[in-house]
């Protein structure tokens, strides 16, 4: 199982997502993102703006997408 926090997944707080895979703790990050939505936190829907305009461009939203993959994949068994 590996870990990674809110920030490192393009947010703005120190949640920390559980997970054994990055498609898991992408499904989670994105869970967390619709309760702050849904709670109108003002930082997280700053941050979710900024990650919309990245998904704009293909190219760049996976390249991003690649690099995260890559930071889970790199992180040490929890």
């Amino acid at each position: 199982m590996k870990t990674m926090n809110c920030k490192q997944l393009g947010g703005v707080c120190d949640k920390e997502f559980h997970a054994d895979s990055f498609e898991e703790i992408a499904e989670m990050s994105k869970q967390h993102g619709m309760e702050m939505f849904k709670i109108n936190d003002e930082a997280h829907l700053k941050a979710m703006n900024e990650m919309q305009q990245l998904m704009q461009k293909p190219d760049a939203m996976m390249e991003w997408f690649d690099a995260k993959r890559a930071e889970f994949e790199s992180l040490s068994e929890s």
